[in-house]
């Protein structure tokens, strides 16, 4: 997951100043594809414009912690020309940051949504770059409010099902496929009841996108023990972290890593129940993490392998992924070679159950 770092965390010493390093120590750990932000909204407003975008949070490592300037094309082109030299496949997503002027609020409908996209798809397409393209999330954790603040009445994280959310996605990808129909449409979601996949009509969906992680099972009782609250403007949590998350982790590492198994079981259920593959590129330990002082890596890391190992070996997972720090800003994690060549090797000569290899993802695979 390099979301909106690639073009925002480009400041000397972010990690993607330099394209080239970033995406060629990206193909030495062994990965073949990256989900980004592609500011959809941003394009289609103007997609030549420099954009000045607020920050959405001050402690994460993920995009910029203050005001950053983008202008997304030809940046973008640019990046995606870079990827298609490597064979670096992407799942083209927006987490729909914030302007000066907000205009993703301009996002009324599902009707909208889809123009927005087309028209990103459109500069995509016209720059002979499609190929390229392996999914489109049109939203990140959707309707999680942060993420899309566009829907109004607000919905919480992990209401895709309610019936407003429906439509409106169900709009758009019925539009977007009209002009697209070989591309996989999506969303991503971290809902924290993932029987409502079951419970539910999926059809409109080319895949699950779940985002799984151990300190969200058991009703959150990872975090709950260590006190953590997702503040994204106070160093508060991390200062709580610092002192309580290896320790917990180290007290029970059987009974943490049992319950992300189970979990990974059941969703790997669920894929086989509704027919739908699975796809994931935030995942596994941690939500929240960064290069700290007291942040140990090798714990993160361990779990992470649980993880990985675990949906690699269901047959369910056509996306996997090793964690969602597997970016250059993260130097504790990225610098381990060996671990994300190891991960990475079992992901591509993972067996895949027959009844997947058909469908828009497959043939996009």
């Amino acid at each position: 997951m390099w979301d909106f770092s690639w073009l925002e965390r480009r400041w000397p010493g972010a990690g993607y100043e330099n394209w080239d390093q970033a995406l060629d120590e990206l193909v030495e750990r062994g990965y073949d594809a990256i989900r980004i932000d592609v500011y959809p909204h941003l394009i289609d407003a103007n997609p030549m414009k420099t954009w000045r975008l607020k920050p959405v949070w001050h402690v994460q490592d993920w995009g910029a912690p203050g005001l950053v300037d983008v202008q997304v094309l030809p940046a973008l082109i640019e990046f995606l020309s870079k990827c298609q030299q490597r064979d670096i496949k992407l799942g083209i997503s927006s987490w729909f940051r914030e302007d000066l002027d907000n205009v993703r609020l301009q996002i009324t409908d599902g009707e909208a949504l889809a123009r927005i996209w087309k028209s990103t798809l459109d500069h995509i397409n016209a720059a002979g770059l499609l190929d390229s393209v392996l999914y489109v999330d049109v939203c990140n954790e959707w309707p999680g409010p942060l993420w899309a603040p566009f829907m109004q009445p607000e919905l919480q994280w992990g209401e895709f099902h309610a019936p407003r959310a429906e439509h409106f996605m169900r709009r758009a990808f019925a539009t977007l496929r009209a002009d697209y129909p070989e591309i996989p449409f999506l969303f991503s979601t971290n809902n924290s009841d993932i029987q409502d996949y079951a419970r539910h009509d999926l059809s409109y969906l080319d895949a699950i996108d779940h985002h799984e992680w151990m300190v969200n099972e058991n009703g959150n009782e990872f975090y709950n023990i260590i006190g953590y609250e997702y503040q994204r403007f106070s160093q508060d949590d991390y200062i709580e972290m610092q002192q309580l998350a290896a320790s917990t982790y180290a007290a029970r590492p059987e009974y943490w890593d049992t319950l992300l198994r189970e979990e990974i079981a059941e969703l790997a259920d669920i894929s086989r129940n509704t027919g739908k593959p699975m796809i994931i590129t935030e995942c596994w330990a941690i939500v929240d993490y960064k290069d700290w002082p007291l942040l140990p890596w090798d714990w993160v890391k361990d779990v992470c392998s649980v993880g990985t190992l675990s949906a690699a070996a269901t047959g369910r997972w056509l996306v996997n992924a090793t964690s969602n720090f597997c970016g250059p800003q993260f130097v504790g994690m990225w610098r381990d070679v060996e671990w994300h060549q190891n991960l990475t090797a079992v992901i591509k000569n993972a067996p895949i159950e027959p009844e997947l290899m058909n469908g828009r993802l497959w043939e996009r695979l």
